[in-house]
């Protein structure tokens, strides 16, 4: 049985033409015949077997000739007259048998294009089918297949491999190789001083490099910072996987990740060069990434911890006082009935006494002083604990932004790096601190103070704490983003190069309509339905 199709795919590819009806005329097997004719011309090969081809299509052919669909039974596909029909067909399609040059061609066609895509094995065989297809070509066998496909990944992967190769200079073919062992290369580490630690041998920083970060904290901070600090000390060049498939990249990172330094040592050097690359490439963006969400996550914290803190200081100190609006009310009551006597006989007792209104005057000035020791506390646990790494953090990474409305944050931080290792509580007179962009209202009265002469002045710590809130609110939009990054890349970057050549491709894989109006009104629709549901359903819940 062939597989099933649509009614409309079977009108569409099975429906003979004029010139189709003229070459079948008085023909034998004339429906065996004009079945591998429209088969030909529908799938670029012919049927294998009978198996292959819809029983509907047989059918639309044989009402359009007019015989038997039955007829079909007694025609086979392997045998001479099927071979003799073949041939004619091929004459009159222009189709031809693919040779042994057809082969190679194929396969160089797929090294210069659609393998160094880094598509699957199978993808990259649904391309060569399209491909010979499009050029008349029927296909080889499918082991044929497998080897054009398998020559052309190979050819592709091996030309990558020397133009990545050739973009390296001797002094970084030294320093990747050195990562596994094959070499003593001072320059190639992490330490302060750009190079390894003594007693660390390279392999041990390789090792190093492919771990995770752990929770957010002031050490797994740190660590990232060594890290990053130890790939950027390779010095590979930027353009280095320029023009090629991110995808080719990553299973490229991927093979070196899970090997070790003896597997990696096994390699032709060319190959493993280009794995070391390749893994110490994405572990730039990805350490980057980590260091830009560690830095979200420890002001978040920080945030966190402080109002905790201070809260859990206003419940403990300051507890509300029960019953306050019945004994506000009695206080106005007895104030009137006794407007003359003094307060300590008419009001005191109605407050408990004096321990009473100290408590609630307690309470009122509790309310208002809880967000101004919240930003105390958060300075405090910034200045005496996260000061150090979050500096050492802003240090190696480079924040930029596309929109000029946010270049007070960043002025910012090259101020927090200039006085970073300053002693004084305020930046100096004369330096230029920018306040709009940076500071909210609630923070103003903390960071701005006066110091001894009565001179109004910008808090340092207070300040680098604004500009720290500020940053974690402009990465979280990608209106600041961060060079070396992936996922906090430059916004500009995130469609692909080829987006408006390659638009139907893309929006495939993105199972999105190419049509606007068609994204939206699915949207429109999906939005009314699920409101339409809570409507129905909101009535009966608890």
């Amino acid at each position: 049985m062939g597989r099933d199709i649509s009614l409309d795919e079977v009108v569409e590819h099975f429906t003979l033409d004029g010139g189709d009806l003229e070459l079948i005329r008085d023909k034998a097997g004339r429906l065996g015949f004009s079945v591998m004719l429209k088969y030909l011309l529908w799938r670029g090969r012919f049927p294998r077997g009978r198996h292959e081809i819809p029983d509907d299509a047989i059918a639309h052919v044989a009402r359009q000739i007019g015989v038997s669909a039955g007829d079909m039974g007694f025609y086979d596909v392997t045998n001479r007259q099927a071979s003799n029909h073949r041939a004619e067909i091929r004459r009159h399609t222009g189709f031809s048998v693919c040779t042994v040059a057809d082969a190679d061609k194929l396969a160089l066609w797929l090294a210069d294009g659609v393998a160094r895509d880094g598509r699957s094995a199978d993808q990259v065989r649904a391309e060569l089918l399209r491909h010979c297809k499009a050029g008349r070509i029927e296909p080889p066998t499918a082991d044929r297949v497998r080897r054009i496909v398998e020559s052309g990944i190979r050819q592709a992967d091996d030309a990558l491999v020397a133009l990545v190769v050739s973009r390296l200079g001797t002094e970084h073919l030294a320093r990747v190789e050195a990562l596994v062992g094959n070499a003593a290369v001072p320059g190639a580490g992490g330490g302060a001083d750009g190079e390894y630690d003594e007693g660390e041998s390279e392999p041990d920083v390789l090792a190093s490099i492919k771990t995770d970060p752990g929770n957010v904290s002031l050490a797994s901070m740190l660590t990232e910072i060594t890290k990053l600090e130890a790939v950027r000390a390779v010095g590979l060049p930027t353009t280095l996987f320029t023009g090629i498939s991110p995808k080719v990249v990553v299973a490229w990172r991927a093979r070196a990740a899970v090997e070790s330094p003896s597997h990696l040592r096994r390699h032709a050097q060319p190959v493993r060069l280009v794995l070391l690359a390749a893994l110490l490439y994405q572990r730039q963006q990805e350490i980057t990434d980590t260091l830009v969400e560690l830095l979200s996550s420890c002001v978040h914290k920080i945030n966190a911890h402080a109002e905790k803190k201070v809260t859990e200081e206003f419940v403990r100190q300051y507890k509300r006082i029960r019953n306050k609006d019945a004994m506000l009310q009695q206080v106005a009551e007895v104030s009137l009935e006794s407007p003359a006597e003094p307060v300590r006989d008419v009001i005191y007792p109605v407050m408990g006494g004096e321990a009473g209104l100290t408590e609630l005057v307690r309470e009122y000035r509790a309310r208002r002083a809880y967000e101004r020791d919240k930003r105390r506390v958060f300075k405090s646990s910034y200045t005496n604990h996260y000061r150090t790494g979050l500096i050492k953090l802003l240090q190696v990474l480079e924040f930029r932004s596309n929109n000029t409305e946010h270049q007070p944050v960043l002025d910012g931080l090259k101020l927090i790096l200039r006085y970073a290792e300053a002693k004084t509580t305020f930046y100096p007179r004369g330096e230029t601190v920018v306040l709009e962009g940076v500071l909210k209202e609630d923070w103003r009265e903390f960071a701005v103070s006066a110091d001894h002469r009565g001179r109004a002045r910008v808090v340092r710590h207070v300040y680098e704490c604004c500009v720290l809130i500020a940053l974690r609110d402009r990465l979280r939009c990608k209106e600041i983003w961060v060079v070396g990054a992936d996922k906090w890349r430059n916004p500009d970057d995130d469609l692909p190069a080829d987006f408006d050549d390659k638009r139907t491709e893309h929006y495939e894989q993105l199972n999105l309509p190419l049509d606007a109006k068609m994204f939206t009104t699915a949207i429109r629709d999906e939005m009314r339905a699920e409101l339409g549901q809570l409507n129905t359903v909101l009535p009966t819940l608890p």
